[in-house]
């Protein structure tokens, strides 16, 4: 029987439990990064509000989750510290929507995707999918039985792996 566990705002979960489902609803702006490793059969999933820490190193301090240049970083090294193996991650990012944003005045979404692939280029690390952009929100599941990765949108489950 799964075990749903919710990935809020600024959170991340790293399980390597066949029961579990990791979920993060209603990506909009935010980024939503799954990453498993199907020999070791851990994974993780973050969903990240804000694109640089930089912006208030403080609440970073508090919050490394929120932001996706220390989250992303943080979760990469407690899944390798875990026994995962960086050649065999396989990653999958969805969300930075434009949503209530249609004259793109602040372009949340697109800054959180940027960022997201400079942090995976410093770290050679390679985008297995991605379902971003657009401007509808998503929810992001990993399954860490499978590692099949999700996305619910528009009334469509997409199955990205």
């Amino acid at each position: 029987m799964a075990n749903n566990r919710h990935v809020g705002i600024a959170e991340m979960i790293i399980s390597s439990s066949a029961d579990d489902v990791l979920i993060a609803p209603n990506l909009g702006s935010c980024l939503g990064v799954a990453v498993f490793d199907p020999e070791t059969k851990i994974g993780g999933l973050i969903h990240c509000l804000l694109p640089l820490s930089k912006s208030d190193p403080e609440k970073a301090q508090k919050q490394p989750y929120m932001y996706v240049d220390t989250g992303v970083t943080t979760m990469l090294t407690l899944l390798l510290q875990k026994g995962a193996q960086k050649e065999r991650l396989q990653i999958i990012a969805a969300g930075a929507a434009q949503i209530n944003d249609a004259n793109g005045v602040f372009n949340i979404g697109s800054k959180n995707h940027t960022v997201f692939r400079k942090v995976m280029w410093k770290n050679s690390l390679l985008i297995n999918k991605e379902h971003v952009g657009g401007n509808l929100s998503r929810t992001f599941s990993l399954h860490i039985a499978s590692g099949q990765v999700w996305v619910k949108t528009g009334g469509e489950n997409i199955q990205l792996k």
